[in-house]
């Protein structure tokens, strides 16, 4: 077979990787939004939804359906090109985070091993960083091009609250780099697979709880909605958005909380990695997708403690949301890095 033909095949396959990932994402996210309902309902005593289809399960259609058949309204005063872009931007920006995340081992099909992973670059938490980055210009973009000025206060909130919160985001990561020596996603999740080597939540346990409060910030999620601070800015920065426009915006928030998810899962608690288990003693398709099982079940885990979090404590002030960002954030962060680096040295 031609180099060129390899070329092709290894294009195809990336394409039907990308196409599964992305459409298992959006289908979770789907019936992420119904959970969510579902586990407030819990915690509230009351019985949630539960007429559409039998247990309410076509909630997540009826839901999407009505966003669909809404009419959509861009405002006059509004920058038409920009307000289009925005919600468009922040959900794309969603989506790109799953091109470095190993879904899951290696699998043979038709003679070809086929690695789970639609990009395994040496780089991977960099770009994790800098796609999330450009998240916030779909905030910002949608925020300004509405001419409203809660929009436009609701974005700048949203804005001075990612970039507060990705310093401490990314000096907790800086402790756990020291620890794995390296940036590829696939090689920490193999690291800790190997045998006698540990998750690294055992390793970094304070690294882990920053970068979870800091993902809560970075997904918008209560305790930290404030760019969507209801009863204070009235729908916050998508206030002008209706139809699909408005749904490409909420939905966006749940496919970066599944993404956050999955990025913690393979950073902290081995990816898909299955704990006392040994993977070896199955065949390599079932096995591969016995550890795809692991990860999503982690990342169902993780997307369940964001809800739960949710609908059990109050937002926070926007002082507060700084001061805890700037005074406490932080400099744990780097208290956090000097311990490991003097473990580090310890060790050598």
């Amino acid at each position: 077979m031609t180099l060129l033909a390899l070329d092709w095949l290894l294009i195809i396959e990336k394409l039907v990787l990308i196409a599964i990932i992305v459409f298992a994402s959006l289908g979770i996210a789907l019936y992420t939004t119904f959970a969510e309902r579902k586990v407030a309902a819990v915690l509230q005593d009351r019985p949630g939804p539960e007429r559409a289809g039998p247990f309410g399960l076509f909630q997540p259609f009826a839901d999407g359906l009505k966003l669909i058949m809404k009419e959509e309204i861009i405002p006059n005063s509004s920058s038409k090109a920009l307000f289009v872009l925005g919600p468009g931007l922040a959900m794309t920006a969603a989506l790109m985070t799953c091109a470095v995340i190993p879904w899951g081992a290696s699998v043979q099909l038709f003679g070809r091993t086929i690695d789970l992973q639609i990009a395994d670059v040496n780089i991977g938490i960099l770009y994790i960083f800098g796609v999330v980055s450009l998240g916030v210009y779909g905030i910002m973009i949608g925020g300004w091009a509405s001419n409203n000025k809660f929009s436009l206060m609701a974005a700048l909130r949203g804005a001075s609250q990612a970039i507060s919160y990705e310093l401490a985001m990314g000096i907790a990561l800086i402790a756990l780099l020291m620890t794995t020596g390296s940036l590829s996603l696939k090689t920490i999740v193999e690291q800790q697979m190997a045998p006698g080597h540990l998750w690294n939540i055992a390793y970094q346990p304070l690294g882990f709880l920053l970068f979870f409060i800091c993902a809560m910030a970075e997904c918008n999620r209560t305790p930290f909605d404030l760019p969507e601070a209801e009863n204070e800015l009235n729908f916050g920065y998508h206030q002008e958005y209706s139809s699909m426009k408005l749904g490409f915006y909420l939905f966006s928030e749940y496919v970066n909380m599944i993404m956050s998810s999955a990025v913690m899962a393979s950073l902290y608690f081995g990816g898909y990695d299955i704990p006392f288990f040994n993977e070896a003693l199955l065949p390599q398709n079932i096995a591969a997708l016995v550890g795809v099982g692991a990860l999503l079940i982690k990342i169902v885990i993780f997307i369940f403690i964001f809800m739960w979090i949710r609908w059990t404590i109050p937002r926070f002030r926007y002082d507060q949301l700084m001061n805890l960002g700037w005074k406490s954030l932080i400099p744990l962060a780097l208290v956090n890095m000097l311990i490991t680096g003097a473990w580090i040295l310890a060790k050598l």
